[in-house]
């Protein structure tokens, strides 16, 4: 799957985060460039732009905090003002599909950083987990919504640029550990909450997290990757400015957050697949 170019031997957790990388990205295989960083398996920067660097710039923008240390994934080949962009960064792990050769000289200079030329998408079928000294194993979650996917259950549609967003926020939600909230506007993942027990926790982390690191949040779009058994979300990603929703919906209070939004101006959209992370 790789050439190894440079750097240290790879630790169990980073094998564990390259595969979180590698699967991430592989949702943005045919995209125009995109930018990823992850930390702890979890997508904490993304964003798709017209060149390389301006993704690098825009996923490092999400989150400058976190990136430290992590794993960095891009599905464009690193030029050399991408490199000496990405050298003001201490991370672990560059996983390209290829680099510029003076990219890779500049690169290589740090002997420890570990810098991954991707070959090929590993296609992943089946996802083993070891527990009560055991092995279960389940179907890879492998759904890509695609706009035909998405039911618009609001008297608002979104706009076509709106369904792009929430697309690219759905996918990161996919990948981020459950419950998860996404923010994303102009392709650019802004803000984000993981791991929580509540998904209001989840919500209220994203949106502090993108204030926190400038970002506006009016006209922004969420996703979040399971179902709203209550409005809380919706009227909480209202009240700071957010206008669309994707989630695969399938509460028996499904309605109540549907009302909220069309009683607010608000679109959302259902996707019938829960990704639900663990």
């Amino acid at each position: 799957l790789f050439d190894k170019l440079n750097g240290k031997e790879l630790s169990y957790n980073n094998l564990v985060d390259v595969d979180a990388a590698v699967n991430l990205m592989e949702e943005f295989r045919d995209a125009p460039p995109t930018f990823a960083v992850l930390k702890h398996t979890n997508v904490c920067g993304l964003a798709t732009r017209d060149t390389v660097f301006d993704a690098w710039t825009d996923a490092l923008a999400g989150d400058n905090i976190s990136a430290f240390g992590g794993i960095l994934i891009s599905n464009t080949a690193i030029d050399l003002q991408t490199a000496e962009a990405i050298d003001k960064l201490f991370y672990e792990v560059l996983i390209a599909p290829d680099f510029d050769g003076d990219a890779l000289e500049f690169l290589s200079k740090k002997k420890k950083r570990i810098l991954l030329r991707l070959k090929q998408y590993p296609s992943r079928k089946h996802v083993f987990k070891s527990l009560l000294n055991g092995v279960v194993h389940q179907d890879a979650d492998r759904k890509k919504a695609t706009p035909s996917d998405l039911k618009t259950v609001t008297k608002l549609a979104p706009t076509p640029e709106q369904v792009e967003d929430l697309l690219f926020a759905e996918i990161i939600a996919k990948h981020l550990k459950s419950n998860t909230i996404s923010i994303v506007k102009n392709k650019q993942l802004i803000g984000m909450g993981c791991g929580q027990t509540s998904r209001v926790d989840a919500l209220k982390q994203a949106i502090d997290k993108a204030h926190f690191f400038g970002f506006d949040t009016k006209g922004a779009v969420m996703a979040s990757d399971a179902f709203f058994p209550f409005p809380d979300c919706v009227e909480i990603a209202h009240t700071d400015g957010i206008d669309a929703v994707i989630q695969p919906g399938g509460s028996i209070k499904d309605q109540l957050s549907i009302d909220y939004c069309d009683q607010h101006g608000m679109a959302m959209v259902m996707t019938g697949v829960r990704h639900f992370r663990h």
